[in-house]
């Protein structure tokens, strides 16, 4: 218990100083002309005497921001959304993912795909052998490369069947996306389709309403939806673009553009041994070879892939 004489010395601090030293610690520094990108404990310390015009010690500013869960020091990048139209354009995609089209249920002959384009895979050739693993120590990668050219990986994601149709072109554009596009209306069972639902973003390959009408016109079954401005993360592609650029591409030994690297195949598969569950097909169409490689279904992990339909939640 704290004596009477510790408590006449301790000063006392009302909740309107543990407000305002709050309310300094969460100031945009640019805002406050001071030649500083974030503060340290010590310069809140120093401003919140200035400011209360009595001592305050850093303790005492640390265990306010403590007790508030405030931590100037921190952020995360993060971008707001501009498009005014982001409801109207979101709301079909997400009834899309639910299985839904104008409030009616999708028919088996209706497909929804996700599109995108994984642009600029650098294949680098490491000027060292890694070493592997083994106990106390990490495995070991050189970080000096070769660059040895690059390639762009075009794919479509189907959100109900859990399958995908890739290739890799020299480079983007609309006419590469448009034999992206040949490619899946010549696989089964989209010959089949009754209605084809292609989810894009606004990149220049597929923007605007030039690009809806230019699919309408290779094929009237394609319909052409695109996410809302700085929205492509509703873009279910995405997903898979991040898991090959974690574990099928990154700190990879490339020889070049359309070789395989060393003890592996171009934009390997996943958990080889399951590969069965999952097939991506690369096209590359610089030496018309095919190459052929799997991902693994991800059921047992979180936020992974799996076969099963996907019906997420629809939120705004």
């Amino acid at each position: 218990m704290m004596t009477v004489r510790a408590a006449a010395v301790r000063p006392f601090f009302p909740p309107l100083d543990h407000a305002l030293i709050q309310a300094l610690a969460c100031e945009v520094m640019a805002e406050m002309e001071q030649p500083l990108s974030r503060q340290s404990l010590a310069d809140l310390t120093e401003r919140a005497k200035q400011t209360l015009g009595k001592k305050v010690s850093r303790s005492t500013v640390w265990r306010v921001l403590h007790e508030a869960a405030i931590k100037p020091w921190q952020y995360d990048h993060w971008l707001f959304p501009r498009d005014p139209a982001f409801a109207k354009k979101a709301g079909p995609i997400l009834d899309l993912y639910a299985g839904r089209w104008e409030d009616q249920a999708l028919g088996p002959k209706d497909f929804v795909l996700s599109s995108d384009e994984k642009t600029s895979i650098q294949a680098r050739q490491r000027r060292h052998g890694e070493t592997p693993a083994k106990p106390h120590r990490r495995r070991r990668i050189e970080s000096e490369y070769k660059r040895k050219g690059a390639l762009q990986y075009l794919a479509a994601w189907d959100v109900t069947r859990g399958m995908v149709l890739g290739r890799c072109e020299a480079k983007t554009g609309i006419e590469p996306f448009g034999r992206l596009v040949d490619q899946i209306l010549e696989q089964e069972p989209y010959t089949e389709a009754e209605r084809l639902f292609l989810i894009v973003d606004n990149g220049s390959s597929h923007r605007g309403q030039a690009s809806v009408q230019r699919l309408q016109s290779r094929d009237r079954r394609i319909t052409l939806l695109h996410t809302p401005i700085h929205g492509s993360w509703l873009n279910q592609i995405e997903i898979y673009f991040s898991i090959i650029q974690k574990e099928g591409t990154d700190t990879q030994r490339f020889r070049g553009p359309g070789y395989a690297p060393d003890s592996s195949t171009a934009l390997r598969g996943i958990d080889e041994p399951q590969a069965e569950a999952v097939r991506v097909e690369v096209h590359s169409s610089r030496n018309g070879r095919v190459a052929k490689t799997g991902l693994a279904a991800f059921s047992s992990r979180k936020g992974g892939l799996s076969r099963r339909p996907v019906q997420p939640r629809r939120h705004l």
